[in-house]
């Protein structure tokens, strides 16, 4: 048995009046859908032409009668990948970076192909190898960093410099020449994030601090480095996995994301990301010039700067969102493109090897998006 609870808010990140009586049933029953589908828990934030509603269902933790949150902390993910690119973004509107410079001008110590630019990284057209491995084309899977099983729960307090990271992607063959191909490598980020650290000598998170969250009063996101903690109150995540021929779930909220790094390390909420999301897409954050190339998908995937972009059709117009899933958490983030409709959640989740949930966190996105954008 589930239980949900529902925030009605005031609508002031869109401006807009809510009335205080109304209620989403078209939404409470996605988040039921989803709890039924597996979830342990979902938290979700919903801006439209009816106002700002947020509302949970399912539970905090396994074993607890604990009423669900409705903007608890959570690990994001990939969208981590949208600040890190928003970040670069603003650093180039001062002039401290330039988007198709070589990476290698600000990192010569990796010796990357003079090829590869900065918005390469962004775009995932560098052909570097991801540190967290790769599935090729013919169903070979090559490994990376260990982050599944046993292997990664013995050493889920273990920190890796990003610069091992990117050596070990490097001593790996590049899956094409630099801009003749398209693949999600969690390495690009790893290298932009050097790269505004290079660019400013200030460390990602103060610059992240001082560009992004400081301006929009964002006090409940973190780039946590190789810190483990995640701040009160949160849901819990946790990991099933075979030990000695046993089947183990233990609770991994706790556990150091250094080995994603800025691939997927940061954590958030989802009134944090709703209230992110809307300032980038209503032109807030950017100038008019740089949100445009962000929103630029290049021609394969539909990818632009850290983003995607998703043609709805007639109903729903173009949406874009960057998605992500890390061990026993998940993040949505949707908006429409003058940022007046925004979509947020979070899941927490019993994670495996298997990513048996895979399919349904797919589903998730499909239909909170239809009610949202489409309804």
């Amino acid at each position: 048995m589930t239980t949900s609870h529902t925030e009605r808010c005031a609508g002031a990140d869109q401006g807009q009046d809510q009335d205080q009586d109304q209620d989403r049933p078209e939404l409470r029953q996605v988040m039921e859908e989803l709890v039924g589908s597996g979830f342990l828990g979902v938290q979700l934030r919903v801006s439209d032409a009816r106002g700002t509603w947020a509302g949970s269902a399912g539970a905090r933790e396994l074993g607890s009668g604990a009423e669900p949150l409705t903007d608890g902390h959570f690990r994001i993910g990939s969208s981590t990948k949208s600040f890190v690119a928003t970040t670069v973004l603003l650093l180039v509107a001062e002039g401290r970076i330039g988007l198709d410079t070589p990476a290698d001008q600000y990192l010569p110590e990796f010796g990357l192909d003079r090829r590869i630019t900065v918005r390469m990284l962004l775009q995932h057209t560098s052909g570097i190898f991801s540190h967290t491995g790769e599935l090729l084309d013919d169903g070979t899977v090559v490994p990376g960093i260990p982050w599944q099983g046993k292997a990664w729960v013995d050493n889920r307090f273990h920190s890796y410099p990003p610069e091992e990271l990117v050596r070990l992607s490097l001593s790996k063959a590049p899956r094409f020449a630099p801009g003749e191909g398209w693949s999600y490598s969690n390495t690009n980020y790893v290298l932009a994030r050097l790269v505004i650290e290079r660019a400013t000598g200030r460390p990602f998170a103060e610059e992240l601090r001082r560009r992004v969250l400081a301006p929009l009063g964002l006090t409940g996101t973190v780039a946590p480095g190789s810190s483990p903690e995640i701040p009160e109150p949160h849901h819990h995540g946790y990991y099933r996995y075979q030990d000695g021929g046993q089947e183990l779930t233990i609770d991994v909220t706790r556990h150091d994301p250094s080995w994603v790094a800025a691939g997927g390390d940061m954590i958030s909420t989802t009134r944090d990301l709703h209230t992110y999301f809307a300032a980038l897409m209503g032109g807030r954050l950017l100038p008019a010039g740089l949100l445009a190339e962000m929103r630029t998908p290049e021609e394969r995937i539909g990818y632009g700067l850290g983003l995607f972009a998703q043609d709805l059709g007639p109903a729903g117009g173009t949406v874009y969102h960057h998605n992500g899933a890390t061990i026993g958490s998940a993040a949505l983030m949707y908006g429409s493109a003058d940022g007046r409709r925004v979509l947020t959640a979070a899941l927490n989740h019993v994670d495996d090897p298997e990513m048996s949930l895979a399919a349904s966190f797919q589903q998730a996105q499909q239909r909170l998006v239809a009610a949202v954008f489409s309804g």
